[in-house]
């Protein structure tokens, strides 16, 4: 039987071979970077939507236990990273370069400053790590957006 934290790793790996891809893909194939890029920041928007998801479960845990972040401020900040992660796909790609990056780095930092003891060592260094490369990615795409005449 595999091991959660295992599985978690295997799972948490796999999904980054589309922000990847992605990046790379702009590189290769720059005649088709109008596809690859809504595919991108679609794919963006769902990870997002699906990392939001696992303060759920965090707020009904720490309603009788106490941490620094309350479990409807849990619930709010699932909401808020949840809306964001769909709004910004309405927004001129210019924006999505900018704002993508930001909204991963707040749901880390949400997690180091109010969810580290809750986290166990082997989630926080998986989180910490598919993070980094997901915002290198971002930052990747962005970069390569602006200097291809991209403007916010």
């Amino acid at each position: 039987m595999i091991s959660v934290a295992r599985l978690a790793m295997v799972v948490g790996l796999a999904g980054l071979i589309p922000f990847l891809a992605g990046a790379i893909g702009l590189l290769l194939w720059p005649g088709e970077s109008s596809w690859l890029i809504s595919w991108f920041y679609l794919y963006s928007a769902g990870i997002l939507a699906f990392m939001a998801g696992v303060y759920w479960p965090v707020a009904m845990q720490l309603e009788n236990r106490c941490y620094p972040l309350s479990p409807i401020a849990t619930l709010v900040t699932s909401q808020v990273l949840f809306l964001t992660a769909g709004l910004l796909l309405l927004l001129p790609v210019g924006w999505q370069a900018v704002l993508y990056p930001l909204a991963y780095l707040a749901m880390c930092l949400i997690d180091l400053r109010w969810l580290f003891d809750y986290w166990p060592t082997w989630y926080r260094r998986l989180r910490a790590g598919l993070t980094a490369v997901v915002i290198v990615c971002q930052l990747a795409v962005a970069l390569w957006l602006f200097m291809n005449g991209t403007t916010l």
